[in-house]
């Protein structure tokens, strides 16, 4: 298996990981019953439990990106030096944004998703 293939399954775990924390909040603020029920009326999550609920989304939208973008890769045999660095740097930048995010450092957070942007950036560039 390549190492962006790697990473993609990494980044899978990540938001799995993102999600039973979100979770985990969400079941602090409102119980059990609520959350097994259709979830009709929530309330907006607050604190740490609202920001874990919104970097986990934050994580699907990227994910699904980052995803095409390492299949095409392997696929069209493309995989180099250079998809390799934008992988890692999407990963690692994407699980420093989950922490930044959950720790409320909000202007880091941007500058984090940016260099898991600019990892996703490098990897299309080798696709053209």
């Amino acid at each position: 298996m390549s190492l962006e293939l790697k990473l993609l399954v990494w980044s899978v775990a990540l938001a799995f990981a993102q999600c039973l924390v979100a979770v985990a909040g969400a079941f602090l603020q409102v119980g059990l019953p609520t959350l097994a029920g259709n979830r009709e009326n929530l309330p907006v999550f607050t604190g740490w439990a609202g920001r874990a609920q919104r970097a986990h989304r934050n994580m699907l939208e990227s994910l699904v990106l980052f995803a095409v973008l390492v299949l095409i890769c392997i696929i069209s045999g493309k995989s180099n030096a250079t998809t390799l660095l934008g992988a890692q740097l999407f990963f690692w930048a994407r699980l420093a944004y989950a922490v930044i995010y959950l720790a409320a450092i909000p202007w880091l957070r941007t500058a984090v998703w940016f260099v898991s942007v600019i990892g996703m950036v490098m990897i299309a560039c080798q696709l053209f």
